[in-house]
């Protein structure tokens, strides 16, 4: 586990500081297809919600890092973060599965996958993922929540139980908007997780191993 813990501080002090987060970005688009990194320049700049440039670019790392082969996001968007995922699961030859619950964003999301030449790797899920995950087969290695803060704690917990040993669960927000104090201290205190955090000096990710 400390061996862990020593691998991710060391992606993110290149992440926080050796690397700076446009730095880091081209770098990852360097290993992108063009289609796709094509579609993220378009999207990024209209981003809003989604995840900054250097995000992305660790939830690709953390991907190809884990050899994902089962990956699901919580709060699908406009797709932005997804590109970066499905981008990491080229390498590993993972799907990943991304449950959004407005279906006009949802809609968009599917026209960016397609138009990137990912839609092959993503299964599109149109509801409310409280409900939905609850069908979801597992094991999952990978695990992006980035959806209703309020809602963390929720999916935190029906996630945990379709983890494989040693998957990830990463959320987006633990700095801003304010994340719900009952999440952050069930992935500090939960026995089943070993947390440490990235980019604290942007909106905030933590990155949760299950044991």
């Amino acid at each position: 586990m400390r061996a862990w813990l020593i691998a991710i501080a060391a992606l993110i002090s290149c992440v926080g500081a050796a690397c700076s987060p446009g730095a880091l970005a081209m770098q990852a688009h360097e290993g992108i297809e063009p289609k796709v990194a094509a579609v993220m320049a378009e999207i990024e700049p209209r981003r809003g919600m989604s995840v900054s440039p250097a995000d992305g670019a660790l939830l690709k790392k953390l991907v190809e890092d884990t050899n994902a082969q089962h990956a699901v996001e919580i709060g699908t968007f406009r797709g932005y973060s997804g590109l970066w995922v499905a981008s990491g699961l080229r390498k590993t030859g993972g799907r990943l599965t991304t449950y959004d619950i407005d279906p006009d964003t949802a809609k968009v999301a599917g026209k960016n996958f397609a138009r990137a030449g990912v839609g092959d790797l993503i299964t599109q899920v149109v509801g409310d993922a409280h409900q939905e995950i609850k069908t979801l087969p597992g094991p999952i290695d990978f695990a992006f929540i980035d959806a209703d803060k309020e809602g963390y704690l929720d999916y935190l917990e029906k996630l945990i139980p379709r983890m494989r040993q040693g998957g990830l669960i990463v959320a987006h927000n633990v700095v801003y908007p304010p994340p719900d104090p009952r999440f952050m201290a069930a992935i500090r205190h939960h026995p089943k997780l070993t947390t440490t955090f990235a980019n604290m000096d942007g909106a905030g990710i933590s990155i949760s191993k299950v044991k």
